[in-house]
């Protein structure tokens, strides 16, 4: 009782609000289970996750300074060990080592200079002179890159001071200097080697670095000196503040500290051997779920209750979607062709409806297939035999009155071979009834019509044949290649002055299969090349086949489709191309098509 009652309700409501009703409920629990466990989980995650992209963020940005200021001591080291140390300095070669080299990295490089232990400029580019007035001795970076020789030594960014240079006097710069030793002629003494490095290149690693939704990085030196940090010019005027000396007490790591009210989370990376430091700021507010891990998380956990919830609801699926799918399988042997096919109808009313009219649509679709094909099998046969017809025997006559002459004149060879030609002609044209046959026996035959059309005209006119390979097995329309042929011959070279030329190739072009036909005959007027493909009836010159161009285009159209067909090009005395576009199909394929 209870189950009849049961399909009863099913049969009444539709199945639209049948899946509403049993879905709702079940996805309002599964959102409920879902939200209270996330809740719970992420309150304990988020900030472990934040702190451990940040700390990979610093680490990415500190192996990208790392490995900017090793390229600068890479250069310094070219240009002390691969230019000064083996060079003498009164020898020019040093400029041009000393330009080239900064030419390489004048992306980076502001100057590069070498000085004597006096403070005298010796080489620098692209500098031409120190600053009037400047004594170089004075400078206590000058003094400590002496006093330790073995370091390389970097200075905070400051306003290039120098060097008297044309270009912007108020560059940012932060200085490299070593010890070197310098050889003049016989002699060798101390020197120092100088780089600037354009602050920009620097700033340009650093910029647009981000932590979270409102974190940010700086740097400072060794000393505890600002580098770098994005509001850099109002920490200068005291606009904005920040906690230097904390940070500059940090060791590698992750912290937490509260300034100005606020806490945040600090992480510290140092770059090798500048004692510099990276510091990463995020302040609590920058805490966000926008994270690849807790999204994967969240992707997880409702993965695990949409399982569940699916297990829950198979029963009420299975009963809803059965139905559908018996429909779905009776519509798939409609699609495969099989339209004799008996289409389910069951479940709810919907598809009980739904499966009555694709069933009728079904047999409709027979009967109007039934009555397409056999129209157009009557059509193709009909064509056909037409085409068949019009082969004209005064064609057979005067091949068989050249034969007849060629033997009276003891031509017996020549004679062979028009035999030969026209037997395969007409094994060609008969075909076993086929309409298709393979490009080579296409070409097989408009060959075999050309050598005894050549015979007959007594060689007025020269032909070549020329195709692909990879055309030779393809599908092509049976007697297609000899009409446009005839047409060449007859109205084309018949009555033109000299000796005429036909040149008929096959060749694929953009996946899809081509013939042209061209001829140096007369040629034709617009108008008259508009009229071949729109004539009414078929050329009847009394001597050719009586197989009309229009009729060549129509049996293409007919067999191939509407995209394919003839194309005509002509000027009069100029000759003429007709162009076939078919579709390169195999004719193995094809008629193992035909026979299924």
């Amino acid at each position: 009782m209870e189950q009849s009652r049961k399909h009863g309700f099913f049969s009444k409501v539709s199945i639209r609000y049948t899946i509403f009703i049993y879905f709702t409920v079940s996805a309002l629990v599964a959102i409920l289970l879902i939200g209270a466990s996330l809740y719970w989980r992420l309150s304990g995650q988020l900030t472990a996750t934040i702190r451990e992209e940040n700390q990979t963020m610093i680490s990415q940005v500190n192996r990208s300074v790392d490995a900017y200021l090793r390229t600068i001591m890479k250069l310094s080291d070219s240009l002390y060990y691969g230019v000064i140390k083996n060079a003498d300095l009164s020898d020019e070669s040093v400029n041009n080592e000393f330009t080239l080299l900064y030419d390489n990295n004048k992306d980076c490089i502001s100057n590069i200079a070498l000085l004597s232990k006096e403070g005298e400029l010796i080489e620098a580019v692209p500098a031409a002179r120190l600053k009037t007035g400047l004594d170089v001795t004075g400078e206590t970076w000058f003094q400590e890159t002496l006093n330790r020789t073995d370091n390389l030594h970097f200075s905070m960014p400051h306003v290039q001071y120098i060097f008297d240079s044309n270009e912007n006097q108020y560059r940012w710069v932060i200085t490299l200097t070593r010890a070197v030793e310098i050889t003049n002629g016989t002699s060798t003494d101390q020197g120092v080697l100088l780089l600037d490095i354009s602050y920009g290149s620097l700033q340009q690693l650093l910029d647009n670095v981000t932590l979270g939704n409102h974190g940010y990085l700086y740097m400072l030196s060794s000393g505890g000196e600002l580098i770098y940090h994005p509001q850099m010019q109002l920490i200068g005027t005291g606009l904005v503040q920040e906690n230097l000396e904390a940070a500059s007490g940090y060791r590698d790591g992750s912290y937490q500290e509260d300034y100005n009210g606020s806490r945040r989370d600090i992480s510290v990376k140092s770059v090798g051997y500048t004692g510099w430091k990276i510091i990463g700021v995020t302040p609590e507010k920058g805490f966000s779920l926008n994270n690849l891990k807790t999204k994967l998380f969240v992707v997880f956990v409702s993965a695990f209750f949409l399982f569940i919830l699916v297990i829950i609801n198979a029963y009420i699926s299975n009963r809803i979607t059965t139905p559908i799918h018996e429909l779905e399988k009776s519509v798939g042997e409609l699609e495969a062709g099989r339209l004799d096919t008996v289409v389910y109808q069951g479940g709810s009313y919907e598809i009980r409806h739904l499966g009555r009219s694709i069933g009728d649509m079904a047999q409709r679709i027979q009967m109007l297939m039934d009555d397409i094909v056999a129209e157009h099998e009557s059509k193709r046969k009909s064509e056909f035999d037409t085409l068949q017809s019009q082969i004209n025997p005064h064609f057979l006559y005067n091949t068989l009155d050249i034969i007849v002459w060629m033997i009276e004149n003891e031509q017996k060879t020549e004679a062979v071979k028009v035999v030969t030609a026209l037997a395969r002609f007409f094994r060609i044209s008969l075909s076993k009834g086929k309409s298709i046959i393979t490009v080579r026996d296409e070409l097989e035959h408009v060959r075999n019509y050309l050598m005894i059309q050549q015979k007959r005209f007594k060689n007025k006119f020269t032909y070549r044949i020329e195709s692909e390979p990879d055309t030779l097995n393809l599908a092509s329309l049976k007697l297609m290649l000899q009409p446009l042929v005839e047409n060449a011959i007859y109205h084309g070279m018949e009555f033109m002055d000299g000796d005429g030329e036909i040149l008929v190739t096959a060749y694929l072009e953009n996946g899809d299969l081509w013939f042209t036909i061209e001829d140096n005959g007369l040629g034709m007027t617009e108008e008259q090349v508009s009229s071949l493909l729109t004539e009414k009836a078929h050329v009847a010159s009394g001597r050719g086949s009586g197989i009309g161009v229009k009729n060549v285009n129509e049996r293409i159209h007919l067999y191939f489709g509407e995209e394919y067909g003839l194309a005509i090009e002509s000027e009069p005395d100029e000759g003429t191309t007709i162009r076939i576009h078919l579709p390169a199909v195999s004719y193995k394929e094809l008629m193992e098509r035909e026979k299924a």
